[in-house]
């Protein structure tokens, strides 16, 4: 299909037909009217009866626009592509879920975001508490006590307003919860009664300006006095950048402040891209776990400065075994406000000397305006080693980098996601778009639809959403595909095809070595092969465009430029390549074949 076959950027999937009802007349039309007044552009929903009323007053209240909706063929979909959307803008976007059951389905998709500690507006609908206006059987199902009890755990916030003109506090509430740091998803139950009821004549609605998210607090002064003294104690300081805000002004900060001391700055793949990996301070590739380079200033540091680093404990141990008394510790976070006893994701917890509880933005913000200004320290930077490159009998991720930097020819990209082993040297991370960090709650499934939404919210920004995404992950979202294919969303999806639950065949070679077994048969249970799924037929049984597998260079070449083409026509496209597992390292274990590509 050629580009001029496809409608103009202002095209809309799902027009409403004939005129519409702006009279403020039954109570689901009041969260929609909120979510309007709240200026959230689209709301990700797979629909339910449980709030049939609201699907109403977004079609026949407000025309299905602002916000719009966006249909997804399955709940954790819906809720993985605001999370994208938040990644991408810092700022939530709505999502429905019906009843207990979508909410049960959407909750792995809730606790990565907020896990990753993503803002996120999420309606949900129970159906009537008035057991007298309870349906035979279906209502009786979907009708729960406590409907939030599934996702407490995991949530920043949630209510169930009791009537439909209790709703905009809520929402209100909500809303200022989602998007006041650290951020995180919110629940609100709409009652199907309440929004089906009629509404009292003359019912109006609060302005959300007065409700507004509060700004950035400051550091204690006498926390920033502590903090001031022992950087300026430091002879070879060390920064530490996990969570902030992805903004050019945020990273030009952090970035000061590390020429400011003279301090080699670490990044985490976890968190995205916070500073430019291409930096001369910059020790190193961004890591998941502690890489050589990063050790090496780690061992030489007498002082840390931890700025939203997602584990601080664990890159201690990792670092030192027992962190050593003479390395001083300076820590900027609000994590601590939202960990619970439930999960563990607060993590190892760290021996702190000064704690700035603030946002790491905050900050950097404090320390630069606090400390004075001098000739900046060149510290000794740590080697680091030349990447491994294959043989050329097959693909890698250095291949398919290669590849997809010709083809985007300059154009800035987006990663929504990288597959394991993605070559930060040969597209480096130099602006906070480049790349938007990881899931938060390390499940499989969530690539597809964060990469969606991230395309979603930058789809007129000139730069191509990718996301480098594993066959397993794929697999398991494949069908989230067809929004993108609904709503004209250009993504990439760009599948590091290896059939195999490969990280998992690693962790069994792991345990087979330590258990003085043998290691050959770490693939038994993992191979997503004999038959391997043909990704691209499915991708084009979503209506994405798909090209695959991709199974040797030249090919590769040409189904990259085939697939910035396609995204530069406004198209989403799948491009399926099957790599080496090893990335063309020498095999560790003689592997066996049986049933393998």
């Amino acid at each position: 299909m050629d580009s001029t076959d496809f409608p103009p950027p202002d095209w809309r999937a799902e027009p409403v037909e004939g005129p519409i009802d702006d009279s403020l007349s039954w109570g689901s039309d009041i969260p929609a009217a909120m979510l309007r007044r709240l200026g959230i552009p689209f709301i990700a929903l797979t629909p339910g009866a449980s709030y049939r009323g609201l699907h109403d007053s977004l079609v026949n209240h407000l025309g299905n626009e602002r916000p719009e909706m966006l249909v997804c063929l399955h709940e954790e979909h819906a809720v993985a592509i605001a999370h994208g959307y938040a990644k991408a803008t810092g700022r939530a976007m709505a999502v429905a879920l019906h009843s207990n059951v979508g909410l049960m389905h959407g909750t792995m998709a809730i606790f990565n975001a907020f896990a990753d500690r993503a803002p996120m507006l999420i309606l949900g609908a129970t159906g009537p508490m008035d057991a007298t206006e309870r349906r035979p059987w279906i209502d009786w199902l979907h009708t729960t006590q406590d409907q939030a009890a599934l996702v407490r755990h995991f949530i920043k916030w949630d209510d169930q307003p009791a009537s439909a003109l209790a709703t905009p506090e809520a929402m209100l509430r909500g809303w200022k919860a989602a998007n006041t740091a650290p951020g995180g998803p919110v629940y609100i139950n709409l009652d199907a009664s309440d929004q089906e009821a009629p509404l009292p004549a003359g019912t109006t609605l609060p302005d959300p300006a007065r409700y507004a998210p509060p700004a950035d607090t400051a550091p204690d002064p006498d926390a920033l006095d502590r903090a001031v003294a022992a950087i300026s104690r430091a002879a070879r300081p060390v920064l530490l950048f996990g969570r902030g805000a992805r903004t050019e002004a945020a990273m030009d900060a952090r970035v000061a402040l590390a020429e400011r001391l003279g301090a080699p700055m670490l990044s985490d793949l976890k968190t995205g891209a916070m500073v430019p990996t291409t930096h001369p301070l910059h020790a190193g590739p961004p890591f998941n776990k502690l890489s050589a380079p990063a050790r090496a200033v780690l061992e030489e540091a007498d002082l840390i400065v931890s700025l939203g680093w997602t584990d601080l404990g664990g890159l201690l141990k990792q670092a030192y075994g027992t962190p050593p008394d003479h390395v001083a510790i300076v820590h900027a976070s609000l994590d601590h406000q939202l960990h619970s006893g439930w999960n563990q994701e607060h993590f190892a917890l760290p021996p702190v000397d000064v704690e700035l509880a603030v946002s790491s933005d905050s900050a950097v913000a404090a320390l630069l305006a606090a400390l004075p200004e001098g000739a900046p320290r060149r510290p000794a930077m740590p080697e680091v080693a030349p990447p491994a490159e294959g043989d050329g009998t097959t693909l890698t991720n250095r291949d398919v980098a290669r590849a997809l930097k010709t083809a985007a020819d300059g154009q800035p990209i987006t990663f929504s996601a990288l597959a394991r082993g993605f070559p930060v040297d040969i597209l480096p991370h130099t602006h906070p778009l480049d790349y938007l960090g990881k899931d938060g709650g390390g499940g499989i499934g969530s690539g597809p639809g964060l990469t969606i939404g991230a395309a979603l919210a930058l789809r007129d920004s000139g730069r191509l959403v990718v996301g480098s995404l594993g066959d397993g992950d794929t697999l398991m979202s494949i069908n989230a595909l067809w929004t993108a294919a609904k709503y004209r969303i250009p993504a990439l999806f760009l599948v590091a095809n290896n059939r195999s639950y490969f990280n998992d065949e690693l962790h069994q070679e792991n345990v087979a070595r330590v258990r003085g077994r043998n290691p050959a048969n770490a693939w038994v249970g993992q191979r997503i092969d004999g038959p391997a799924p043909d990704l691209a037929a499915l991708a084009r049984g979503q209506g994405v465009e798909a090209i695959g597998p991709v199974t040797d260079l030249a090919g590769l070449e040409v189904a990259m430029q085939s697939a910035v083409a396609t995204l530069r026509a406004g198209r989403p496209c799948l491009v399926d390549v099957h790599i080496d597992p090893r990335q063309g390292r020498e095999k560790e274990v003689k592997r066996n074949t049986k049933g393998a590509a």
